[in-house]
């Protein structure tokens, strides 16, 4: 597939954007700026950005515990990510939900929860809505492979299936759910073979290559929208960084399992440096990519010092504030 330079320089700004912005959280949550739970994206960005370069600004999104990507990918606002995360009143949440708590309506970033498979049914709602409105619109659910172990998954497959509802579910599975393999919780590791008995489109694709994701995305998104939805996408990834946090084996204790040798392997399939070297390949100019980066460097710098213009939320008279009650 040809593709114009504008769509190829879009899809590398948004993974330099989300590495550049996720690398930032690295030392203010070792030196303790950053109090809550951060899981970070960097190393699965491909598939956010693929998927999401696939979908129109009325399409919607849910995420995971791990969704600042799906958030930038979606069209979030970088500054109201980094405040949110650093929980200050100008977050997405009004600092109030932290790094696992992400909404931008106006985006088509519908949410993001630390409960796993917990936005899943709630995409499926967005679905349904958008098949009795008959406005073409597609929603999306992004879940890890821990969550093929939730029965909310197969349940919402299954009857997004009999109302062949607009909806691609796209599973990352970056092989672990927090510190246990795949190979230790299913049976069979092929989460989209699963998705295949509930008699819709499902594909096991690369998710390091952002084009890969991109073109099955848009495959998905079509059917979708000519009402021969839903879509189930296993996209292969790998999280470079802990299962919360820059790295699980700080402060003395050994929490990640996983292979030296493993981790290493993925580091040199690292989405971001793959795209660059096939731009490179493809005759991109290396100063067009330096000032994508450059750009995305001062986009990501100038939301950090935005955070001495912002405060904390206030004390426990406004606890209740923005809560549904």
């Amino acid at each position: 597939m040809e593709y114009a330079e504008d769509t190829l320089l879009n899809i590398y700004e948004k993974l330099v954007l989300i590495r550049y912005c996720e690398e930032s959280f690295v030392d203010p949550i070792l030196n303790g700026e950053i109090i809550g739970p951060v899981h970070l994206y960097s190393g699965e960005e491909a598939v956010a950005v693929g998927v999401c370069a696939a979908l129109k600004k009325s399409d919607v999104v849910f995420g995971t515990h791990r969704s600042h990507g799906h958030f930038i990918a979606k069209g979030g606002s970088v500054r109201k990510l980094v405040s949110e995360v650093y929980c200050r009143d100008s977050g997405c949440s009004k600092g109030r939900g932290g790094s696992q708590h992400l909404i931008d309506v106006s985006a088509g970033m519908l949410g993001a929860t630390p409960i796993v498979g917990g936005t899943i049914s709630l995409a499926l709602g967005a679905a349904l809505a958008a098949s009795l409105r008959k406005d073409k619109s597609v929603a999306v659910a992004f879940f890890g492979d821990g969550a093929s172990g939730e029965g909310v998954l197969w349940e919402c497959v299954n009857f997004a299936s009999v109302k062949k509802l607009p909806i691609i579910f796209v599973c990352e599975n970056n092989l672990y759910s927090t510190h246990m393999s795949i190979d230790e919780i299913r049976a069979n590791r092929n989460v989209y073979e699963t998705a295949k008995s509930f008699d819709i489109f499902s594909k096991q694709i690369d998710g390091n290559n952002v084009l890969d994701v991109f073109e099955t995305a848009k495959l998905a998104v079509d059917l979708c929208r000519n009402s021969e939805g839903p879509c189930f996408i296993e996209a292969k990834t790998y999280r470079l960084r802990g299962h919360v946090g820059p790295d699980d084996n700080i402060q003395g204790t050994h929490t990640d399992i996983r292979p030296e040798a493993e981790l290493e392997s993925w580091k040199k399939r690292d989405p971001v440096k793959l795209f660059e070297e096939y731009l490179l390949t493809a005759g991109i100019g290396r100063e067009a990519l330096d000032e994508i980066k450059n750009r995305a460097g001062l986009e990501v710098k100038a939301a950090v010092e935005s955070l001495r213009e912002t405060q904390k939320p206030a004390g426990k008279e406004e606890l209740l504030k923005y809560v549904f009650r």
